[in-house]
């Protein structure tokens, strides 16, 4: 069973954040282990709180983790601090050129840019998100943004679908291009659009829409945590890019569509139906 790691914050209600991804990795038959960047005081009615963890025990959890259970793909999600922010880019440089033994010779690292809640909760400030676009970026393999992700990293609009092929490229062509060539790829999410469909742009500058359907549910918490999470656990089981994509979308879709309704808010998805369902 190969090993992916999420990096991101609790969510005590398991909507989104450390708890919903490990459901998701378990529903793909992987291993998941869990690197905590703050804890979160929330429910499905929103967020009232956030306590970062400290830079110190977030570096502290990164080494023991990977000197006893080295990672197939990484999953960052919030990240809460610039400081924490730093620890994780420094956790990147360190260890992505080890020559760990994995099926895929390389470690797939999927970011989710979480900057604001559903309930307008911010969850990075300024200096963090520069320095997400100025280091980050050019360590991670894909980002999934939202619509208004996607605005505050390339600079452009994303009102209209129109506006999301051209944003997509923006934020590709400003990341810088590592020393081996490698470009950033883009999964954007169009959650908002009528109808919500998503954007796919390959690291070849390669892109493609992919259709989507509205679910009428109020089961939506974490849709962007769990559709990131998803297309990592299909990149670490072997497929292309666009299978990963298309992968994460049938399962996010089914997740929606077969959720029980849990709180008086925005409830969470079914995050094991693959597993309850058999």
């Amino acid at each position: 069973m190969q090993t992916v790691l999420t990096i991101a914050g609790f969510d005590p209600s398991s909507g989104a954040g450390v708890t919903a991804d490990l459901m998701v990795f378990a529903a793909h038959q992987l291993f998941g282990t869990a690197c905590i960047t703050a804890l979160t005081v929330q429910s499905t009615q929103g967020v009232r709180s956030t306590h970062p963890t400290s830079p110190d025990v977030l570096r502290d959890t990164l080494d023991c983790l990977v000197e006893d259970i080295p990672p197939s793909g990484i999953k960052i999600g919030m990240l809460s601090t610039a400081d924490n922010l730093s620890v994780i880019c420094d956790y990147l440089d360190k260890h992505q050129d080890s020559h760990w033994h994995l099926p895929l010779g390389w470690i797939p690292v999927v970011l989710d840019p979480v900057l604001r809640s559903t309930s307008d909760t911010e969850l990075l400030d300024l200096d963090a998100i520069a320095l997400m676009r100025d280091r980050l970026l050019p360590q991670v393999d894909w980002i999934t943004p939202n619509l208004a992700e996607l605005a505050i990293l390339s600079g452009i609009a994303c009102t209209a679908r129109d506006d999301l092929p051209r944003a997509c490229r923006a934020l590709q062509t400003r990341t810088a291009i590592s020393p081996d060539g490698h470009r950033l790829g883009v999964f954007a999410t169009g959650g908002h659009l009528d109808p919500p469909d998503d954007y796919l742009l390959l690291p070849t500058g390669e892109g493609l829409w992919l259709p989507g359907e509205r679910v009428n549910t109020r089961s939506t918490h974490g849709t962007g945590c769990a559709l990131s999470s998803a297309f990592l656990s299909r990149l670490v089981l072997g497929d292309t890019p666009r299978q990963a994509a298309q992968a994460a979308k049938l399962y996010v879709a089914q997740a929606l569509q077969s959720a029980s309704p849990i709180g008086s808010g925005f409830g969470p998805m079914n995050h094991l139906w693959p597993i309850l369902n058999r």
